[in-house]
């Protein structure tokens, strides 16, 4: 009886352990299972709890920016009413034969610290650098710009982080712009998208990095080449420099592989679906590899030259256009709705009781105004849109 009581006791401790060894390995089963874990973009809405205050906070400047622009600008008083959408007053846009991006006018956009050729090698305004990132061409670009910065972003930071996302960020924006400096024209332009297209670069490099560990890879690739390419179209119309969105893709395409090596790990597991998944099995098996400091030193120093070299070029002034004598159709396409002519033409300006009248010398064209009172920004602007 005894040695029967003893053997179902052995027993028992036996489906104990085998229990527990089990349970041990169903865990180790489940940290290796094919878990579908979002890359940063298309997540479901009901997942975008995380904090992404950065984004936010950019976009808020933006508005802030645009808003400030439209006040300076105030194309009721300054236009004299002929404006775009008049019930909006102070905030009315200028025409569209005018702005074919629905924002203000061009001496506006320079009073407020877009880039020209004038206004930045001759008059020295270097600090037109740093403002023109945040600044917009029109209420279009500005709907464009911020709903891809919204939709790539937020997916960004959800992932890595706010501080690499930021940091990626700001330096696209300047990189974009001291590239722009080097190809600027004598016509104003905003460098705004360039910290766009630094994160779609950003996203670029990492998918490239990790190339292993995505799945849906060519669904998401196709998303983020379709923002690139209508940001890209987008900038060959006036006012929106093409060259910045260049920088910033170049800016961000290297940052991606200096900071985003590893996504945030202890957030994968708690999200699920989306178009650029992680294979959690990759992830466990490959974890320590996806640190490699050598690389990422490499890539670094090659950003840190190029970054030096671009600032040297910039402060010495140098016009990259000698060098490049087609390179001002990557800025600006002409059309029978705008024009790239990037020079201040001259006007005669006659005055009555009552009217004025501005013709152009060299096509003949002239304008007649119900109104005397005019700023001289203002009738350059009138003067250069007669005259081309």
């Amino acid at each position: 009886m005894a040695e029967s009581s003893k053997f179902q006791t052995q027993i028992e401790i036996k489906q104990q352990m085998a229990a527990a060894r089990f349970s041990t390995e169903l865990t180790a089963e489940e940290l290796l299972k094919e878990e579908r874990v979002p890359f940063p973009f298309f997540k479901p809405l009901s997942q975008k709890g995380a904090n992404t205050w950065i984004i936010s906070l950019f976009v808020i400047l933006h508005l802030g920016s645009f808003i400030a622009t439209m006040i300076v600008n105030d194309c009721w008083e300054n236009s004299h009413g002929d404006c775009a959408l008049k019930p909006l007053r102070r905030f009315s846009f200028q025409p569209l034969s005018e702005n074919p991006l629905l924002g203000p006018s061009a001496s506006a956009l320079d009073e407020i610290g877009a880039l020209r050729k004038t206004l930045l090698t001759s008059n020295h305004q270097l600090w037109r650098i740093f403002s023109s990132p945040w600044l917009h061409a029109g209420l279009f670009h500005l709907i464009i710009n911020l709903s891809s910065v919204i939709f790539v972003g937020i997916h960004l930071e959800q992932e890595f982080g706010p501080l690499r996302i930021g940091v990626i960020y700001i330096f696209s924006a300047i990189t974009g712009s001291l590239v722009a400096a080097l190809f600027i024209q004598d016509r104003p332009s905003v460098s705004s998208s360039g910290a766009l297209v630094g994160l779609l670069g950003t996203l670029l490099s990492s998918v490239i990095r990790n190339w292993n560990l995505y799945t849906n890879k060519f669904a998401g690739l196709v998303a983020t080449m379709t923002i690139l390419m209508t940001t890209l179209v987008l900038g060959l119309i006036p006012y929106i420099n093409n060259f910045a969105n260049i920088g910033g893709f170049m800016s961000g395409f290297l940052l991606g592989f200096v900071l985003l090596f590893r996504p945030q790990q202890e957030k994968l597991a708690r999200n699920k679906g989306g178009i650029f998944e992680f294979d959690a099995k990759h992830i466990v098996k490959r974890r320590n590899t996806l640190d490699k400091p050598v690389q990422r030193g490499v890539v670094l120093v090659i950003f840190a030259l190029l970054l030096a070299g671009i600032i040297i070029a910039v402060l010495h002034r140098v016009d990259a256009n000698k060098y490049c004598s087609w390179c001002h159709y990557l800025d600006c396409v002409p059309s029978k709705w705008w024009s790239c002519i990037d020079k201040a033409f001259h006007c005669e300006k006659m005055v009555n009781s009552e009217h004025l009248t501005l013709s152009c010398p060299n096509t003949g064209r002239f304008r007649v105004f119900p109104f005397t009172d005019i700023s001289e920004a203002r009738f350059q602007d009138v003067c250069n849109l007669i005259c081309s």
